[in-house]
């Protein structure tokens, strides 16, 4: 897997404080790979693209390269996606550049190619030129989202992964988030999150966490069948994706379908072996989850009493952080009085 060199920003579009997980983004690592690895070319090319890349300017070449976008030779257009694609990467500086001397329209239209490698090629540049926050809203607005969904459901796995990342980073513009869900990207982004590998579930969980600020969206993925992979990847303590996936699953349990989606999908008894394993920023997640869910709903409340939650959080009250030792104590009193409307009021004043 290959790192952008030099891509440093803020990655996450909503801050982890509002879940009260004290400011720790770290769930979701940056958005930063070129999974298109190196490509095969004659050597004097090679050795052109790598003095372009360590050149002090490189405009002249940059220039070249937009116009043969356009050629009406596809070698030519596939060499020329190439090296931008990797000129991209590989100077953070030429991504500005490279956007303003016109390469997003035909970048654009290569998405939509039906030729796989100009296609792969093409998301993984709008990708690359992505990483400069500058460029996000001119992608967006040159039209690049429905062709990113496009190939998000006909390219290779690395057009996919790579278009998730790319949706990923256009949602962080909270103007773009409406439009990504209208475009079909949820279903699309919830099958990613079920059938590829680490890198494709992590950006594709992190664009849902992104996208599900918005209630429209939330419906959206609900509807799309998310809670199975969630509850999966929660119980799956060895995927490296239950903080992930818990705190994609915060946002959609505000909405009463997804309560008893999880509820169908067997999310209580995982939720409670969080509690009673996970790590203290998993158990603040799962008690915080629990908590939502048994505000409001008796029967839910004998569920999660019946699972076994009430020695774990006593424990987690005891010894969790301050805010976990809250909730906990709170769902404590919620499970053990479950009619009492005072209980429920107080539940309610505690942050989620």
């Amino acid at each position: 897997m290959e790192s952008e060199n030099g891509a440093n920003y803020t990655y996450m579009g909503r801050d982890f404080s509002d879940l009260s997980i004290n400011g720790d983004s770290t769930a979701f690592s940056d958005c930063n790979s070129d999974r298109s690895g190196e490509f095969q070319t004659a050597s004097s090319e090679s050795r052109r693209l790598v003095l372009a890349c360590a050149a002090e300017n490189s405009d002249e070449l940059i220039r070249q390269l937009v116009l043969d976008l356009e050629s009406c030779s596809i070698e030519e257009q596939k060499q020329a996606v190439m090296e931008i694609r990797l000129l991209a990467k590989n100077k953070p500086e030429n991504r500005l550049k490279i956007a303003k001397a016109g390469a997003l329209k035909p970048l654009i239209s290569l998405v939509s190619s039906s030729d796989l490698q100009l296609q792969e090629n093409g998301v993984t540049a709008i990708l690359n030129l992505s990483l400069c926050d500058e460029n996000k809203e001119h992608i967006a607005a040159a039209g690049a989202i429905k062709p990113l969904v496009r190939a998000l459901r006909t390219g290779t796995w690395t057009a996919k992964e790579n278009a998730a990342c790319a949706l990923l980073r256009l949602s962080q513009l909270e103007e773009n988030k409406i439009a990504i869900g209208r475009s079909g990207a949820i279903p699309l982004l919830v099958a990613l999150l079920e059938t590829s590998g680490l890198r494709g579930k992590k950006d594709a969980s992190t664009a849902l966490y992104l996208l599900c600020s918005v209630k429209e969206n939330k419906i959206k993925a609900i509807q799309a069948g998310i809670m199975k992979p969630l509850v999966e990847l929660m119980a799956d303590f060895g995927s490296n994706m239950v903080d992930k996936s818990a705190y994609v699953l915060s946002l959609l349990v505000s909405v009463p379908d997804a309560r008893a989606a999880l509820v169908d999908e067997g999310g209580i008894p995982v939720l409670v072996e969080i509690i009673e394993v996970g790590s203290q920023r998993q158990k603040e997640i799962a008690v915080a989850i629990l908590l939502q869910i048994c505000e409001d709903s008796v029967s839910y409340r004998s569920m999660v009493a019946r699972e076994g939650a009430i020695p774990p959080l006593v424990a987690l009250s005891q010894s969790g952080t301050n805010r976990a030792k809250q909730k906990a104590e709170t769902l404590i009193e919620l499970l053990r009085q479950p009619r009492s409307g005072n209980v429920a009021a107080r539940a309610s004043e505690v942050s989620v």
